[in-house]
């Protein structure tokens, strides 16, 4: 598992390096994938069932999600705001068509709603970051930050492990493996700093790396707990080593808006 996990990573970096660096349309593209593969793994997990994975609420998430990330891309906050309105109303519209026939359709568009939310809304803040001033810098080292951090807890946490992090939600996560995600997150962004932002002071930079690699942390654990519900071991197979398209973002997503608040009101 350990090699699939180091080729898929030493294949994917320079690809992921370059559509970071081209930004634009390109980047945009390539967060739209992310999303639409996102949701699937997603609906493939708390869905369950084959024949709901494409549903009227499936397809809304995918359409108003994609519809939110052009907005970003194009720096449109009202398309933003549009993209979640017209979710909220597409979903209403299914509910009140389908519950005399289909009771449960109530608790499936809770679940498009909160899958909505979860991956095409943070995954925006990625576009909204690369298109802002030292986009790409920022996002490298964001990617640094998190990257590091999550490869570390694996390592510490299988090495030297013994404490549960959580174990009613993930019973691998160690204490120790956490402590050590955040050691790296931060050793790594620190030196990264240098290299990308030079003129960000250091104190900036510590609390910048260790509340996104809080954040990251949070959001593999929440990614977890989504699984650990639906008993699903991995959101797929289409990265060898590293599960699917969710288990390799999941961090990335709650560390994106993290970083972006932080770039922008708080550093």
């Amino acid at each position: 598992m350990h090699l699939k996990r180091w080729l898929t990573g030493l294949i994917a970096l320079p690809l992921l390096i370059f559509f970071i660096y081209r930004g634009g349309l390109l980047f945009c593209l390539l967060v739209a994938a992310g999303s639409l593969l996102g949701l699937y793994e997603y609906f493939r997990i708390v869905l369950q069932q084959p024949e709901k994975i494409v549903s009227a609420q499936t397809l809304t998430a995918a359409a108003t999600g994609l519809l939110l990330i052009w907005a970003a891309h194009i720096a449109s906050s009202a398309g933003m705001i549009a993209a979640v309105a017209v979710n909220v109303l597409a979903g209403a519209v299914i509910v009140v068509a389908q519950v005399g026939r289909n009771p449960a359709v109530l608790e499936t568009v809770k679940k498009q709603f909160q899958g909505f939310l979860y991956i095409p809304l943070l995954l925006a803040f990625l576009i909204l970051m690369r298109n802002s001033a030292d986009g790409m810098r920022w996002i490298l080292l964001l990617l640094c930050i998190v990257f590091s951090g999550d490869t570390a807890a694996l390592y510490v946490g299988t090495l030297i492990g013994r404490h549960k992090l959580a174990p009613a939600i993930s019973p691998g996560k160690t204490v120790e493996g956490s402590i050590g995600g955040l050691a790296a997150g931060l050793l790594v962004g620190l030196l990264a700093k240098q290299l990308l932002l030079p003129a960000l002071s250091w104190a900036s930079a510590v609390g910048f790396c260790l509340l996104v690699g809080v954040a990251a942390q949070l959001g593999d654990l929440f990614e977890s707990a989504l699984k650990r519900a639906s008993n699903v071991k991995d959101s797929g197979s289409i990265l060898p080593g590293h599960g699917g398209v969710l288990d390799r973002i999941d961090a990335l997503l709650f560390a994106a808006p993290v970083a972006y608040l932080c770039r922008g009101y708080i550093l």
